[in-house]
């Protein structure tokens, strides 16, 4: 069904994954619903796996597998749960930083780790009164000698509550674009968390806040150089943010297709079975389509920023395209299920409820649209970041 985009050993990771989200995480989903609380032990089992991992090149431990594996990845555990399915998702952003904007230093300390599944990355850029307009940001960070002291805010930090090392954006000079970037350890004095808030979905995810209160950073936490920090927000943003977004998505799709036609075959009407009944099936059908649609979009941009090839475009696309279908579909679901699916005993209700989620982070489909505006009018403003990033990669980094 994927070959055309993926390997033997993309359907093999599939394989894997699926099978340890169906046997480790399903059963857990009663519970996660029922407290709404951090999964913590899951998080860091799922971690252990090796996962987080999956685009950090071999020479540092990772797999070294690409942003193909990565949707696999992401795909298969949102398809049982969407709050785990983010876990690996929020952390791959937490991991763009690293891979593209740190130095050798930095990746020889920190990236190891995070392929062994010992260090869940973050990244935390987004602010209460700024939201996403990023260089609206007020959270600072000043030098004295070879520290940065750090004080502010940052919100909707995925992973906030089980994070170990946060990659955080602060302004560092009275210039709109002097935004730097650091990698600040949890257990920096002078950084704490937000209480958990649970939200209306993705339970058993932490997307909270940091504060920070003159939390002293060597200044070799500091990634690349002063004034990238707009660079490594965007790029991460846009490569990473993006893509993995729109598996999140996607696996939650798949799991409402799949969920409303099991529901379709079992529950009778009529003497026959729901998906007997032609209004049923003009449902189902439109279903279907916006699925393969969407499963299109999605390897599609994934498999272009593999090849190193500009795909900003896409990317934004597969965002705005999976979004948008997976909540056409989920409302379809209920229609379908009708009064039955308002309540916690089908997973229709949670599906529903996790694809509101994705709707906002890295760009709402309004912002989606208007970017992919720009391209349509030959207007597109600033960096195409794969192409950018392609070539960055090739070119040493200092050490």
């Amino acid at each position: 069904m994927y070959a055309y985009f993926g390997s033997e050993s993309h359907e093999h990771l599939r394989k894997v994954v699926g099978e340890f989200a169906r046997n480790e995480v399903a059963p857990l989903i009663p519970r996660m619903e029922a407290e709404r609380s951090v999964q913590r032990e899951l998080s860091r089992r799922i971690a252990a796996q090796g996962w987080l991992g999956v685009t950090v090149d071999r020479a540092y431990g990772g797999m070294g597998a690409g942003h193909v594996a990565k949707t696999v990845v992401i795909e298969e555990l949102s398809r049982v749960s969407g709050a785990m399915g983010a876990v690996v998702q929020a952390s791959q952003l937490g991991v763009a930083k690293i891979v593209h904007f740190g130095n050798e230093r930095q990746k020889r300390r920190w990236l190891p780790l995070v392929a062994a599944g010992d260090c869940l990355p973050t990244i935390a850029v987004t602010e209460t009164a700024s939201g996403g307009h990023l260089l609206g940001m007020e959270a600072t960070g000043r030098r004295e000698g070879e520290e940065y002291v750090l004080n502010g805010r940052k919100v909707f930090v995925g992973n906030s509550h089980v994070g170990d090392l946060h990659g955080v954006v602060v302004r560092t000079g009275p210039e709109p674009k002097n935004l730097s970037a650091f990698l600040v350890e949890s257990s920096r004095p002078g950084l704490s968390l937000g209480a958990h808030r649970p939200a209306m979905g993705l339970h058993g995810f932490s997307f909270g806040e940091l504060v920070f209160e003159e939390c002293r950073v060597p200044a070799g936490n500091l990634l690349g150089e002063e004034g990238d920090g707009l660079a490594v927000a965007l790029s991460s943003s846009t490569l990473y943010g993006r893509p993995n977004l729109t598996a999140v998505a996607y696996g939650i799709h798949r799991a409402i297709v799949e969920e409303t036609v099991a529901f379709t075959r079992r529950r009778q009407r009529y003497g026959g079975p729901l998906s007997g009944l032609d209004t049923v099936r003009q449902k189902l059908g439109q279903m279907q389509s916006q699925l393969m649609i969407a499963r299109l979009a999605a390897y599609h941009a994934v498999h272009l920023l593999d090849a190193g090839l500009p795909c900003d475009a896409e990317l934004m696309n597969a965002k705005l395209v999976n979004v948008e279908s997976s909540l056409d579909s989920a409302r379809l679901a209920m229609e379908v299920h009708a009064a039955a699916g308002l309540f916690p005993d089908l997973p229709i209700e949670r599906l529903l409820r996790d694809a509101f989620h994705i709707f906002a982070p890295a760009g709402t489909s309004d912002v989606q649209r208007l970017r992919l505006a720009e391209v349509a009018l030959g207007a597109r403003k600033g960096r195409e970041w794969s192409a950018w990033l392609a070539s960055r990669e090739e070119e040493p980094v200092a050490g």
